[in-house]
């Protein structure tokens, strides 16, 4: 064991792994389940696994890779320089989106804190206020956004964890029992409905494998870390969804727009409730700055590369890629206008599916890949093939997922990823004929 006094254990890397995914996208789930059911129990239990089994691929494609890029360097053992591309593009893409419903989160919480009833142009506009003020926020560099985003997580983790522990004091199994399956969808498709926003939970389990040089003893240590974060965080996620569930009433929930808020309201008294908006506000505000920074890095790496436009690399005196963020929170705007909905909930979900289709794209690369990365770092056969086996598996997941995102998600990620290839053929010759040479 290393004697380094600057490593991290495993149990630091599990909790810090559990962490980082339990930023904000749990905070508006009860809301979209309970337009399931209870019977989304099941779409967790298929996604915990899913999710794992993607994490511990992740973790090994993570120690045997040479090529920097996170899943683009994965992606180019298998796919050359287009797919290292492909996989930095759907990821940039899905970022992008993924902001943005966090940016709705924030607004769905805030408009219930404040009292107020929004018209879906003015639920607009409040978003597009929150991701400006979150770039400009970032301006300052990374050390202040890290910061910050590590006290506001705190926001959404205590009411989250403390729902599971404390919240079976209210619960009633009669209430839970009656939310099962209250619009008597078939089994299959009622489990299916909910298996993209189980998936939007864990987004960002790739990232838990960045730490491997800071660990002891990596090769032990990061892959039982990954999974026990990813099984923590599922663990949490499952039984705070499904005790709300057993706490407020299932229309009541289906209409809310800051469910873990009513949650808190019904068990204490309106002002906890309000104090829990208030908490989930800032987590997503602070999740939001983290994520903003996080894409204008990933646009920039991709830039350094060759692979993105070069405004994305210019950086300031404080190491901020601001013009390029200000290229991305101008296309979030568009974003923002181009999904007005009805209601806070329907543009929610629209950008949660299209996110969650895009981002699967690197996951799928990544998982196809890990093959040869570990014929490449030369590991033992019989590890090498139980690691394949269990890739596959994270693969097989994705695609039902995929498929379970619904068509019009679908079909604008297949368009945006169709896209991908004609802007690869811009930028092609640089890396094909260099490559020819």
């Amino acid at each position: 064991m290393s004697t380094s006094k600057n490593k991290m254990g495993v149990v630091q890397l599990t909790i810090l792994t559990a962490v980082n995914m339990m930023g904000s996208g749990i905070i508006m789930l009860p809301t979209k389940l309970a337009e399931v059911g209870t019977i989304s129990i099941v779409s967790w239990l298929v996604t915990a696994v899913g999710s794992m089994a993607l994490a511990y691929a992740f973790a090994k494609c993570g120690m045997f890779s040479r090529k920097a890029g996170g899943m683009g360097g994965y992606a180019e053992y298998a796919f050359g320089k287009s797919g290292n591309f492909m996989a930095n593009y759907t990821y940039g893409v899905s970022l992008l989106i993924a902001n943005v419903a966090i940016a709705i989160s924030a607004v769905g919480y805030g408009t219930e804190l404040m009292g107020v009833n929004l018209s879906p142009f003015a639920i607009c506009l409040a978003t597009i206020a929150v991701l400006w003020i979150c770039t400009v926020a970032n301006f300052g560099g990374a050390k202040i956004t890290g910061q910050i985003s590590g006290v506001t997580v705190w926001g959404v983790i205590i009411p989250v964890v403390g729902l599971s522990i404390i919240g079976w004091y209210w619960f009633s199994p009669h209430l839970y029992a009656a939310s099962w399956n209250p619009h008597h969808t078939p089994t299959f498709s009622a489990i299916g409905s909910s298996i993209a926003m189980t998936l939007w939970a864990f987004l960002g389990l790739e990232s838990a494998c960045a730490n491997t040089d800071v660990v002891e003893n990596p090769e032990r240590n990061v892959p039982i870390a990954v999974l026990g974060g990813t099984l923590g965080a599922a663990v949490i996620y499952i039984i705070s969804t499904n005790v709300i569930a057993g706490i407020v009433p299932n229309m009541d929930l289906a209409n809310s727009t800051a469910p873990f808020g009513l949650a808190f309201a019904q068990m204490f008294n309106p002002t906890v409730g309000k104090v829990i908006m208030a908490l989930m506000v800032m987590s997503c505000c602070g999740s939001l700055l983290g994520w903003q920074f996080t894409i204008a890095q990933v646009f920039k790496s991709s830039a350094d590369t060759g692979y993105f436009p070069k405004v994305f690399s210019k950086v300031t005196k404080a190491d901020a890629p601001v013009k390029g963020m200000l290229v991305i929170v101008v296309i979030q705007t568009v974003l923002s206008l181009m999904t007005i909905s009805p209601s806070l909930n329907k543009q929610f979900n629209v950008l949660v599916d299209l996110a969650v289709v895009t981002n699967i794209i690197p996951y799928i690369l990544s998982m196809a890949a890990l093959v040869i990365i570990q014929k490449v770092a030369k590991v033992e056969p019989g590890k090498a093939r139980i690691a394949n086996l269990i890739a596959f598996v994270g693969a097989l997941y994705s695609f039902y997922a995929l498929y379970s995102s619904g068509d019009e998600a679908m079909m604008y990620g297949a368009i945006v990823t169709f896209i991908g290839w004609t802007l690869y053929g811009f930028i092609s010759p640089k890396f094909e004929l260099s490559n020819a040479a």
